[in-house]
């Protein structure tokens, strides 16, 4: 047989995580590349318990649904919107199979083959390859450790006329940057002023190591969340549990209709029972203070590998240490090539995930980015201590080839 695939798929590669998580099955390689939150914050016992009330509901758990998603789960995410100033209905929401699908289905709806969406580079991977696999233009803007520079920013606008801005602005995945609120009012301004929708990814911004406030979301600055020009996605993946594979966007109502027309194209609904589930843990379990000791722990865990990596004293390289979030974002040495290192690594039994794949443009291959939430004290001690033991050997390879 023959197959004769479509075009599409010239544009279509694997997740660099993905195949680098393949290496770390079934052997002694530590993994420092998945952006998997740890085991030890999943509530299993309360989750059993959420299932178990779900079936008491009977044969309705298991039925077909509604394609926007669960009534009171979405009552329930309104409601936890609106404290964090997002004053949003159920027919402003749908709930999507994690958020990942959140991004593709606006995509679908709102984006044409050739259209331009403006990112920040580096960006989060998966959005890069689903832009590259609908034969979306991703045009970087230039940024700093503030967010993206609001003057290059209008320069891309007149230059592109993009329809859509994707960002994120919160712990971003890969940096773990966060935006002030004057790149985001700057952002949300601009956007506005020229009726481009902003696309905004938050899966992370409930992981938050310091004391401030928690950091307003571009949606919840916009003066009119009916007829807004953002749509904000979120996940439940990293504050109870990725297997649910549950997540949420929301909007004004005729984008997100227009994203239940897609989702019933695309596979329906999602799991009935998971919302079921997931509603009957949420009415009865203390979220907030779950998100706390998550917090707690993954910013122990975080100072862990920010201590180790000081304690290696690598020459030339750099990092910032997190607010929040999952990942450090690790400079090398420009002579250094991470897709090398990493080869180098997984010897040693480590892995990480090389920066080159998070750019839409101009990749730095110099850079690497760093999982700190999914192992023990104990193992990211080794991992460190072997990823050092890679970095030293690869060094003296450059050394020895000159």
């Amino acid at each position: 047989m023959e197959y004769s695939f479509s075009k599409s798929v010239e544009a279509l590669s694997s997740s660099a995580v993905r195949e680098i998580l393949k290496l770390t099955q079934g052997n002694q390689v530590l993994s420092l590349a998945g952006g998997l939150p740890a085991e030890d914050s999943f509530p299993i016992a309360e989750m059993r318990e959420a299932f178990n009330r779900a079936f008491d509901q009977g044969a309705k758990a298991l039925q077909y649904g509604l394609t926007d998603g669960y009534v009171p789960l979405r009552e329930w995410i309104a409601s936890r919107m609106k404290q964090k100033h997002m004053n949003v209905g159920v027919d402003n929401m749908i709930i999507t199979t994690g958020s990942q699908q959140a991004v593709d289905l606006l995509c679908r709806v709102y984006l044409d083959e050739g259209d331009v969406v403006l990112v920040e580079n580096p960006t989060y991977l998966a959005a890069v390859q689903l832009f590259q696999f609908r034969g979306i233009k991703a045009i970087h803007v230039d940024g700093d450790a503030d967010g993206m520079d609001l003057d290059d920013l209008a320069k891309k606008i007149a230059q592109y006329r993009p329809k859509m801005v994707y960002v994120i602005p919160t712990f971003a995945n890969p940096t773990g940057k966060v935006w002030s609120l004057e790149r985001r009012l700057g952002l949300l301004r601009q956007c506005k002023a020229q009726n481009i929708l902003i696309l905004e990814d938050d899966p992370y911004g409930e992981i938050q190591f310091d004391g401030e406030a928690p950091y307003r979301s571009v949606f919840s600055l916009d003066e009119h969340p009916t007829d807004s020009c953002v749509v904000y996605t979120s996940t439940f993946s990293k504050i109870v549990a990725p297997g649910l594979r549950t997540g949420w966007a929301i909007g004004d109502t005729r984008v997100i209709q227009m994203m239940v027309k897609a989702k019933q194209a695309v596979d329906l609904q999602s799991s009935t029972i998971d919302q079921y589930a997931l509603y009957e843990l949420l009415s009865r379990f203390d979220l907030e203070r779950h998100i706390e000791k998550i917090r707690e722990s993954y910013k122990a865990r975080m100072e862990w590998m920010h201590e180790l990596l000081v304690a290696q004293n690598w020459e030339g390289v750099q990092w910032e240490k997190p607010r929040g979030g999952m990942f450090l974002w690790v400079n090398l040495p420009e002579h250094v090539d991470a897709e090398k290192l990493l080869a180098r690594s997984v010897k040693e039994g480590v892995a990480f995930v090389p920066g080159k794949p998070f750019y839409a443009a101009e990749p730095q291959v110099n850079t690497m980015r760093l999982n700190y939430t999914l192992l023990n004290r104990e193992d990211t001690e080794l991992a460190i201590s072997r990823l050092g033991k890679a970095f030293h050997a690869y060094s003296e390879s450059l050394v020895t080839n000159v």
